[in-house]
């Protein structure tokens, strides 16, 4: 049985499984590349990805002989320890998914096998002349070696997006250093804090000298995510009755676009957001210190859709839709306003679709970035964004507005340049340096996934009446800047 060979076949497995992973999971869903908290990672996955790369290429048609054998052992060392390393920061600062800690698991084992097998071949090449012996496999060679230069250039990309989110780090600190959320240091509950938008929003609240308690499923992974400077609780009924709270912000909500709005799912969305909201509540009115402020989120869902072609823009006395993404902004609000009954101020919050290095924008770019995007469905449907930054600092905004009595009702969280879908392709396009002519037909959106792509294939065109009334500046007014800032 030749074990050398057999070893550099489950290298070529490896590559493909590596390839399905790093695609699939680091670039699709989990958008690691994205992520400030992901830098340590990313950092060990560079690094691993190209001591792969030394590896595949290496190993593709040479054998390594004398003190190059030891060279080997020294670098499959090393790769274990990074491994092992990575494996612990991971479990420290995300939820893997079920599909990537399977496939984690068979890459480790699959590793462990190639290593040891060529972990044999060494110790007899080691009494061997020092030489890299040309010993070549056909078709395996030259797929070994493609691979090396994929994952090389994994490696690239993600010691790339280290720099990157450097630099984004120090823009956004930039940006919020003169946030101010309130005149004196309070305490605030966050839910929704792991989130997109809750991150950013509890790193400027610390910023800004605020003691933050977060409600989380997840309280291990939440105090790795804000290094310990949180208090982090899995149950209201973990707050008691005498703990003084100063202002609420309620984001939690299960993800909207996704998986098919079947009945259990509708349920679902109801929960984490109807009855959670109903919860925050329950606690307001046992609570001995009330909050001044409730912000509670919402979207501009609540307004339903807006037959295209129509440009009328809609402010926050405008009137809901009998569509279920409108019922359940009306439910959600609903049950933050009955707050007010406590005489808390309660601020609904309808959020455009949040502009960031994460949520939805990467995936929409996706296609552009590779050159095959474009308009969705007709392309005449209107986009309401807003840049999440100007969301942080919206809600700042009110939380300082509260000190004066002054919140209350809806305000829409959108920036006032709205979007026809083919414009934003078109900006996106030119932004990115790509072409962006082909359109993804409504039918197909439909087919994929259900009510849901009404949410992309049907808009509405939404007015921050209220905030810019209110005095609020957008930092982002216009979608290109938003864009390049990003």
């Amino acid at each position: 049985m030749n074990t050398h060979l057999l070893a550099l076949q489950l290298m070529a497995a490896q590559g493909c499984l590596g390839a399905f992973d790093t695609i699939y999971h680091h670039e699709i869903t989990e958008a690691l590349p994205q992520k400030a908290s992901a830098r340590l990672e990313l950092t060990i996955h560079a690094t691993r990805a190209l001591i792969y790369s030394l590896l595949f290429v290496g190993l593709a048609a040479w054998e390594w002989h004398g003190a190059w054998a030891w060279v080997l052992v020294i670098v499959f060392g090393v790769e274990i320890v990074l491994t092992l390393w990575d494996f612990v920061v991971e479990d420290q600062t995300r939820l893997l998914p079920a599909t990537e800690r399977v496939t984690h698991t068979v890459l480790a084992i699959n590793a462990g096998a190639f290593i040891a097998l060529l972990a044999l071949n060494s110790s007899e090449w080691a009494t061997l002349p020092t030489a890299l012996v040309w010993q070549p496999y056909g078709w395996l060679s030259v797929f070994l070696a493609l691979c090396g230069v994929g994952v090389g250039l994994s490696g690239l990309r993600d010691a790339y997006a280290v720099w990157q989110l450097g630099r984004r780090k120090e823009v956004a600190e930039k940006e919020t250093e003169d946030l101010q959320f309130a005149s004196t240091p309070q305490s605030v509950l966050v839910t929704g804090a792991t989130g997109f938008i809750g991150q950013q929003l509890v790193s400027a609240l610390l910023a800004d000298g605020h003691a933050v308690t977060v409600l989380t499923r997840q309280p291990k992974q939440a105090a790795w995510t804000f290094d310990g400077r949180v208090r982090c609780i899995q149950s209201l009924n973990e707050l008691a009755d005498a703990q003084r709270i100063d202002m609420v912000v309620n984001l939690a909500g299960a993800r909207i676009v996704g998986k098919r709005w079947t009945d259990a799912r509708k349920a679902a969305l109801r929960r984490s957001r109807v009855v959670l909201t109903q919860e925050l509540v329950a606690w307001i009115a046992r609570a001995q210190h009330k909050p001044r402020v409730l912000l509670s989120a919402s979207a501009i869902g609540y307004y339903g859709v807006q037959p295209q072609g129509d440009a009328t823009e809609l402010a926050e006395d405008d009137a809901p839709q009998a569509i279920f993404m409108s019922q359940l902004c009306q439910e959600w609000e609903a049950a933050a306003r009955q707050a007010e009954k406590f005489g808390v101020q309660v601020g609904c919050m309808r959020f455009g679709l949040v502009f960031g290095h994460q949520g939805s924008l990467p995936q929409m770019l996706l296609p552009i970035r590779f050159g095959v995007g474009g308009p969705l469905g007709s392309g005449k449907q209107w986009v309401s964004w807003v840049h999440v930054r100007d969301v942080i600092r919206g809600i700042a905004h009110l939380a300082r507005r509260s000190e004066q009595g002054a919140v209350s009702g809806a305000f829409n969280f959108c920036a006032p340049e709205a979007i026809e879908q083919r414009r934003f392709a078109q900006v996106a396009g030119t932004v990115l340096h790509r072409p962006s002519i082909m359109p993804t037909p409504a039918f197909l959106m439909r087919a994929l996934l259900g009510e849901q792509a009404d949410l992309l294939v049907e808009g509405q065109r939404i007015a921050p009446r209220r905030l810019l009334a209110d005095g609020f500046v957008f930092r982002h007014p216009q979608l290109e800047g938003a864009l390049r800032s990003l």
